[in-house]
Parts: C-alpha cells; structure tokens; sequence
C-alpha cells in the first residue's frame, strides 16, 4: 500500500500569514488556555499555554499560483489555527487527525473539484481510491462540521 503524506502549510506561506493572512487582515496571537486546536503547521492539536493564532487560509488559491491552474469558483479561504511564533512542522509522516470523520475532496490538476468522500476510518485506502482516478492531482483533507481545511496529499 502506498504511504501518502500530509503536506502543513509550508513555511514560507506561515510566514506570510504571520504577517497578513489571505484575507489581508494581521494575526492576532492569543494564549490557548485550553489546548486542542488543530494546528495546520506541525499538524498536531495544540497544548495548553501555547501561543496560536485563527488565520484566514486560501490554500486551493497558493497551490494554483505555484502550479498554474485556475480553480475559479473553487478557490476558497477559510479559518486555520498556526502557532503564532515559528514552528518546526510535522514530527513524523503519519497521517494526522484522522480520529473523527473528514471529508476528502478531489482537485484536478486544473483546480477543479472532482468529487469528495466521506471518511471515518480507513484513511490510506479512501486516499488510494481518490489517486486512482488519474484525473486527481491533490486532496484536502477537511472538516465535516465546518468544512475546514486540514491539509493536502498530493499524488504519490
């Protein structure tokens, strides 16, 4: 079976959304009491006491800049907690918070939304089947309840 890896959002991109996100507006850092919310830098739910930030992410729009697609209608932005200071990524490959039903949405290499699926469980086989459609060039891993962006595979 393939291994397929989650991709954070990259470091420079942070950097930049650290300084205005992609609805142009400046983080507001704030002390996570709590912890647990799901950081889309290191791709772990945050600890109590760490300094995170909700930022406005178009992550469909930066991948179509890199690659040349035009997503039209399908780029969307929406809210994504990072650790508001530098943050040295993901620990290991493993694919992360895969503890609850997400929603995986299929993208063309053009940006368009090719179909998604809804998944509870068996993580690696739901994305063997999205990549054996030929046309798929990236997944988004989301949010049922909100629709929220978590991360993206790309074609192994």
């Amino acid at each position: 079976m393939t291994t397929y890896i989650a991709r954070p959002i990259e470091a420079p991109v942070l950097k930049e959304l650290r300084s205005a996100d992609d609805q142009g507006r400046e983080m507001v850092p704030v002390t996570d009491e709590e912890g647990g919310a799901p950081l889309r830098c290191c791709l772990r739910h945050s600890e109590p006491g760490e300094r995170i930030a909700l930022v406005s992410y178009a992550p469909l729009r930066r991948w179509a800049a890199r690659t040349g697609a035009a997503p039209g209608a399908y780029d969307e932005q929406g809210p994504v907690f990072v650790h508001a200071g530098e943050c040295p990524g993901p620990e290991d490959d493993a694919l992360p918070f895969t503890n609850s039903r997400r929603a995986l949405r299929r993208y063309s290499a053009e940006g368009h939304i090719l179909g998604g699926e809804l998944v509870e469980r068996d993580f690696e086989t739901a994305l063997t089947n999205a990549f054996d459609d030929p046309a798929v060039a990236l997944v988004h891993v989301r949010a049922v309840e909100y629709g929220c962006f978590y991360y993206e595979v790309r074609r192994p």
